[in-house]
């Protein structure tokens, strides 16, 4: 019999919120938990800002989900 170390996989995901950054990662992490099993990390790779009218309309944040393959 064979024994495997572990191995994961990385997918990237985009989310936004009018709140702030840390509420677009919480948005992220909620939306990937719900269809991703064994998530042990997250990468933030990117924060932008949306203006309009010269306000922030919305907080993006680009992330990597890092998760364990079954």
């Amino acid at each position: 019999m064979m024994s495997y170390g572990r191995v994961a996989r990385v997918t990237e995901v985009i989310a936004g919120s009018p709140n702030g950054f840390e509420d677009a990662v919480k948005i992220a992490f909620d939306r990937a938990n719900s269809t991703l099993r064994n998530i042990t990390g997250m990468k933030i790779l990117e924060f932008r800002v949306n203006c309009e009218e010269g306000k922030i309309k919305e907080y993006r944040v680009r992330l990597e989900v890092i998760f364990l393959l079954e």
